[in-house]
């Protein structure tokens, strides 16, 4: 029986289990497209995690060593820092192989999944657009120099939409002494994204989670805080609105759920969005997205592919829920004047 028509794996069937319905069928493209790509690069796993297990006990030793004997044996401190530090370089010599080889996986393992929903992905897609609806409504803060890594991109349901990670760092210039230095500090680090609704909201909204410039001061010009009918979103979020009604259509229960299930999915905080013009803009700070797991593991264990199934299915519930919101709203509204829409 070829591997077109076997029977999946029944440990991956039970990894995929409990998924949206869209991302449930993965097992059969995982089985013909994804493993046997993954089981060519296990014997480079296996030589990379012994490698990086040798550099990591070796260099702990000499650090321990060098350490200890500098500040206390020699009474020499300048020499145990040099020791320390000698000994975290071989430990990050040593575990170089098993980073390049995670990253290798990663579009081993993201790149057929996104193909097969009709998406694109790019692990280094360079310059984006700007950021400059992120910055305008508070969800991003000012910056000097921007990195962004691993886009996915296309349409679902009729919306366009993209999600890249960021790393924002800000210009900090300091004087001591006469002597002026200057460096970037990190401002920003975490997933953007971008939903394209193709028709303008009424008014604005903004949701956010910590508290911010716009909790201490009541959202931006325009705005007043929202009244929303479930007590737990308003627990959960600070939300301000110029429209009233619009925010309840769009800030469902389902809509606090999924921003939660986002926040949870991305291993991130301060999670926060808003609706504006003809997008929903969304920035929360976390760990990267997408990632296929420690590499101490094999690589075709079945919860890499439910991992990263699990950040499809945050980007895809989200706009979903909104989706879901808009239409409820325009239903409602119908015969009313779409107040700057197409």
């Amino acid at each position: 029986m070829d591997s077109a028509t076997a029977r999946p794996d029944p440990a991956l069937v039970a990894a995929l289990e409990g998924l949206p319905g869209d991302l449930a069928g993965f097992a059969r493209t995982y089985e013909t497209k994804i493993r046997p790509e993954l089981l060519k690069r296990e014997a480079e796993r296996v030589k990379a995690a012994d490698t990086a297990r040798k550099a990591t006990w070796g260099g702990g030793a000499l650090a321990l060593a060098t350490g200890l004997g500098g500040v206390f044996g020699l009474k020499i401190p300048l020499l145990g820092m040099l020791g320390v530090m000698a000994g975290f370089g071989v430990i990050a010599f040593g575990r170089r192989p098993l980073g390049r080889l995670q990253k290798d996986a990663k579009g081993l393992m993201v790149r057929p999944v996104a193909e097969e929903l009709g998406l694109a992905f790019d692990d280094e897609p360079g310059a984006l657009a700007d950021l400059s609806g992120h910055r305008r409504l508070g969800l991003l803060p000012s910056y000097d120099r921007s990195r962004f890594e691993d886009r996915l991109s296309g349409q679902r349901n009729g919306i366009d939409f993209e999600c890249f990670e960021a790393q924002l760092k800000r210009r900090k210039t300091e004087t001591r002494n006469g002597r002026t230095t200057t460096r970037y500090v990190t401002v920003f680090k975490g997933q953007c994204l971008r939903f394209d609704f193709h028709k303008r909201f009424f008014g604005e909204t903004l949701v956010t989670r910590d508290a911010g410039f716009f909790n201490r001061f009541g959202g931006k010009q325009g705005m007043d805080r929202a009244r929303l009918e479930d007590p737990r979103f308003e627990e959960a979020f600070e939300v301000y609105t110029s429209d009233q009604v619009e925010a309840r259509y769009l800030l469902t229960p389902d809509m606090m759920s999924n921003l939660l299930d986002m926040e949870r999915a991305f291993h991130g905080k301060k999670l926060r969005c808003a609706f504006s013009g003809e997008q929903m803009l969304v920035a929360v700070e976390g760990e990267n997205l997408f990632e296929p797991g420690s590499l101490f593991d094999p690589l075709d264990d079945p919860a890499r592919l439910r991992a990263i199934l699990d950040d499809f299915s945050a980007v895809f519930g989200l706009i979903d829920t909104a989706s879901a919101g808009r239409r409820r709203e325009a239903d409602e509204r119908d015969g009313q004047p779409d107040q700057g829409g197409t």
